[in-house]
């Protein structure tokens, strides 16, 4: 591919007409197909749908692309192809020639606009592939946008879903930082995610068939063991957006209040489905239904209980998972609603090594990660994290960057004081 000394502006607003036209000529194509930077638009009226015809006028390239002087770029252009006529509307002579043109100097950015690519690859052009340019670009479904739209769309008329979005966190996949592949996991929560994935894929069968009673996850483990980041990182491995609650926070002094709020969350969820109900301090139901007197209280536990009798992956594309630190004061009337337990426990000095590689691999250190982790012995995840903030921290205040064995030494002592306090205060 030659190397093109063509202006980046011409090249870029040849590509918003070249898709432009792409997505006119055919219907198939949907929000996916297009690179990100074009999805907004393209979707001026709902968020992920394309609103055809699309045009391309220069009042609407100045107000999503306000550095591209459109016909500024044409006047000093040698480029043939790319015309404005009366009305401000920019377009090509001829489509396929002007497809090729682009293609010889954007050269492999292509690859990252699914829509160019097919209409090549159905030209002939055998060096690209419509499919591997889809892998390229994230999935709309997978954007802030997306979930903003969702939420926009379900609040817009309801004062409830209103007031069930104030008592959630929620998370696209995109704004999780982290993947499974940067956490340490044991070969049951692999396996978890594999039969989530699996029954994703195969929901229309199950479905069919009546197989329902999938998709509820209890997640159990001391704190620290990374129970929500395996949650939030499930996120991004079944592109399904994530919503927060903890019970301790939807709690009300106002009678009966309490449990409306827990039916809107579920309802919440269901709305904006496919995605994941993600329940922190899920213990908190125990406390309640063991040791609250209060009658209003113990009639919200049940209809948390019974919320959960009543969503499933398969009929409402909502996966539930709970999370508590504190299994053993779960009742049977909690444990049953969940068909999977997965356990989290403290890390073994293996799993501390591969921990300490995931979090610090890149960070210089004249300390072996073997050793260190055969010195934190009951230190979990968190911890290990803990240590090497503060390892780093030390060494940036004595004007280093490379860790030695003293910063690592005042990391560890951090976290043993931090633990000390909290096991005092228990």
């Amino acid at each position: 591919m030659e190397a093109s000394s063509v202006d980046p502006g011409l090249l870029q607003l040849t590509e918003i007409i070249l898709t432009a036209e792409a997505v006119n000529t055919n219907p198939a194509l949907e929000v996916n197909d297009l690179p990100p930077h074009l999805r907004a638009m393209f979707c001026p009226e709902a968020a992920g749908v394309i609103a055809r015809p699309v045009t391309v006028k220069e009042g609407v390239l100045k107000s999503h692309f306000p550095n591209l002087a459109a016909r500024q770029l044409l006047e000093n252009s040698k480029n043939s192809y790319v015309i404005v006529n009366d009305l401000s509307q920019f377009g090509v002579t001829a489509y396929l020639p002007a497809l090729k043109w682009y293609f010889r100097h954007a050269g492999s950015d292509i690859m990252k606009n699914p829509a160019l690519t097919l209409s090549l690859e159905t030209a002939g052009e055998k060096s690209i592939s419509y499919h591997e340019a889809r892998k390229n670009i994230p999935l709309f479904e997978d954007t802030e946008e997306a979930l903003k739209g969702k939420i926009s769309a379900v609040t817009e008329k309801s004062e409830s879903m209103k007031e069930a979005v104030d008592l959630v966190i929620p998370y696209a996949p995109n704004e999780i930082e982290f993947s499974l592949e940067d956490l340490v996991c044991s070969e049951e929560q692999l396996a978890i995610v594999k039969k989530v994935q699996t029954s994703l894929e195969n929901q229309e069968f199950l479905r069919s068939h009546r197989i329902y009673e999938l998709g509820r996850i209890l997640l159990v483990g001391p704190p620290g063991t990374g129970k929500t980041s395996f949650a939030l990182a499930l996120s991004r491995a079944v592109h399904m957006p994530v919503i927060e609650v903890r019970l301790s926070m939807i709690t009300s002094q106002y009678l009966g209040e309490t449990s409306k709020n827990i039916d809107r969350i579920f309802d919440l969820a269901k709305r904006i489905a496919p995605c994941i109900l993600f329940i922190d301090e899920f213990d908190y139901v125990a406390k309640t239904r063991i040791s609250d007197d209060n009658g209003t209280m113990k009639r919200a536990v049940n209809t948390l209980l019974k919320c959960i009798d009543h969503i499933n992956l398969i009929k409402d594309k909502v996966l539930l998972i709970g999370a508590t630190n504190h299994a053993g004061m779960l009742d049977e009337a909690a444990w049953r609603r969940f068909d999977e337990i997965i356990s989290f426990t403290l890390p073994n000095a293996e799993m501390r090594e591969a921990i300490l590689h995931h979090v610090a691999s890149d960070i210089p250190c004249s300390m072996d990660f073997k050793d260190i982790a055969e010195m934190t012995d009951g230190f979990s995840g968190a911890d290990l994290r803990m240590m090497l903030t503060e390892a780093i921290v030390t060494a940036l205040l004595a004007g280093r960057k490379e860790l030695n064995e003293g910063d690592v030494t005042a990391g560890m002592e951090l976290v043993l004081r931090r633990n000390a306090v909290r096991g005092g205060c228990e």
